[in-house]
């Protein structure tokens, strides 16, 4: 979602524009920001192999996410919450020992989240209308020079490691980028999915479960491939948000900011399997560390509810109040760090009481918040999708 205030937000679904309630991607496909597009390469790539790391669990793909697991990669960086603002165009770093603003810098004009790159050795700041990622050094929380990428919304990578995956929501495409220069290997247009934007991947790595928040639908992306293999409608007006999977790898779960809960979907067939209610403005997903239960942030409710993976049902909820968004768990799993959208605040709650611990004042409009480092031996993105 844009950082801006609810109303201004416009939604553009198939063939008619809609006045939304504060969607994630709100104003993408209507923005008044125009990007040249570039050529680039759009024809389908041959398949050169499926090389994806072994599950370290074959019934739990958050093996490698257990608290303060930290791969020898991370261990020495330094602790720090960060924080995009796409209200004030800056980046925020909180000590989590202190829970205080310990730096606080400019980036590119509406950052939405801040990404681990696969190898965890850099977090990008997706500057979505700066048309930029700003590096930071982990080790150290420092920024570094931007590198130019069009249009980056969100950002993943293929689970061989070898691609940034670009949501570029305005420009309607998934941009399949070289994770390490981050320049253009495939761009792949997805007119059929406005508001493209957040995704998860089956255990093996094939599939790509891909939100479309303007469109009411989902789309699968068969990732060796890079091309979109179906479409998954949803209720008509749906707004599809943060997806993740199930640990045991057989569900998918989409947050749906419209109708306030998680579509479910099942992982092998791709197939719509239900709607479970959470709470209004249900927007991102975040599994315990125990891979036990999924954290999910209702916007809208100013609340959190938690879902039993093994039955499948909402066995808790949290009252925190303000407007809960995006963020991530602890590396010890006690704490769920969000950011708060509209309040420009970032919410601490306790992950074993459910209360709210700490409020921490901000810049405007935060949004994809990364708390750093955390366990896994590799990153898909987003704001910490590990494995």
């Amino acid at each position: 979602m844009r950082g801006r205030a609810p109303g201004a937000f416009v939604v553009v679904a198939i063939a008619a524009a809609l006045l939304a309630l504060a969607a994630c991607g709100g104003g993408h496909a209507a923005s008044s920001t125009s990007v040249p597009k570039t050529t680039v390469n759009v024809a389908p790539p041959a398949v050169t192999g499926h090389g994806v790391p072994p599950l370290l669990d074959p019934r739990n793909v958050y093996a490698a996410d257990r608290a303060d697991d930290l791969s020898r990669t991370v261990r020495g960086f330094r602790p720090l919450v960060y924080v995009p603002n796409s209200g004030s165009n800056t980046v925020d770093e909180i000590d989590p020992s202190t829970y205080r603003v310990i730096r606080h810098f400019d980036v590119g004009a509406l950052p939405q989240h801040v990404v681990p790159s696969y190898d965890l050795r850099t977090l990008w700041v997706t500057n979505d209308e700066g048309n930029s990622l700003t590096p930071i050094d982990p080790a150290t929380g420092a920024p570094g020079h931007p590198v130019p990428v069009e249009d980056p919304y969100n950002m993943y990578f293929t689970p061989d490691g070898r691609y940034a995956v670009v949501m570029a929501e305005r420009l309607r495409r998934i941009d399949f980028r070289d994770a390490s220069t981050m320049r253009i290997h495939h761009s792949l247009s997805v007119p059929q999915c406005p508001g493209v934007n957040h995704a998860d991947y089956t255990a093996d790595g094939r599939y790509m479960l891909v939100s479309c928040e303007f469109g009411a639908a989902m789309i699968v992306v068969d990732v060796p491939h890079e091309r979109v293999v179906r479409t998954i409608p949803l209720r008509s007006g749906a707004s599809p948000q943060d997806v993740k999977l199930a640990p045991d790898g057989s569900v998918f779960y989409v947050a749906d900011l419209t109708y306030g809960g998680l579509w479910e979907i099942d992982a092998s067939s791709l197939r719509l399997i239900r709607f479970l209610r959470t709470g209004a403005g249900a927007h991102g997903l975040y599994p315990s560390r125990d891979a036990s239960v999924l954290y999910v942030s209702n916007r809208s409710a100013g609340t959190i509810s938690v879902v039993s993976f093994a039955t499948r049902r909402v066995v808790a909820t949290w009252n925190i109040g303000g407007s809960p968004d995006m963020g991530g768990v602890s590396a010890s799993g006690r704490l769920l760090w969000l950011s708060g959208r509209y309040d420009a605040t970032v919410y601490v709650i306790n992950t074993i009481t459910g209360k709210l611990v700490h409020r921490i004042p901000v810049g405007t409009g935060p949004h994809g918040l990364c708390v750093y480092p955390q366990p896994g031996r590799y990153s898909l993105g987003h704001t910490g999708i590990m494995r």
